[in-house]
């Protein structure tokens, strides 16, 4: 199967990857899961500004599921190596690769193109 990992592939997986962070971090579709482990704020800061806080549980799993979800460096660390076992493990996990890797692409040009 390693024999078969190419350029394509990597880019597959980088993009699959970037989209599947994206998605468990950022996207209210996912809110739901978060809110499991994350209760967010949004807070007004002296100057009028607004932030989001995120306050995760003190301690246990639900705090280190809590951490991960508050940050995409950590989430993406996972979702590229839980993305590479489904490539290696499961047959037909290059359809979803494929499929996240593609809305990953879509994500980026949109965001280019917004900024143009």
């Amino acid at each position: 199967m390693l024999a078969s990992f190419s350029g394509l592939f990597l880019l597959i997986l980088i993009l699959a990857s970037f989209r599947l962070t994206h998605l468990l971090v950022y996207d209210d579709i996912t809110a739901p899961l978060r809110r499991l482990f994350v209760t967010t704020t949004i807070v007004t800061l002296d100057h009028g500004q607004q932030a989001v806080q995120h306050e995760v549980a003190p301690k246990g799993l639900k705090r280190w599921l809590g951490m991960l979800f508050t940050c995409h460096w950590c989430m993406g660390v996972w979702s590229s190596l839980i993305l590479t076992l489904l490539w290696l493990f499961v047959p037909y996990a290059i359809w979803l690769l494929v499929i996240l890797a593609v809305a990953g692409a879509a994500a980026i040009i949109e965001t280019i193109m917004l900024r143009l």
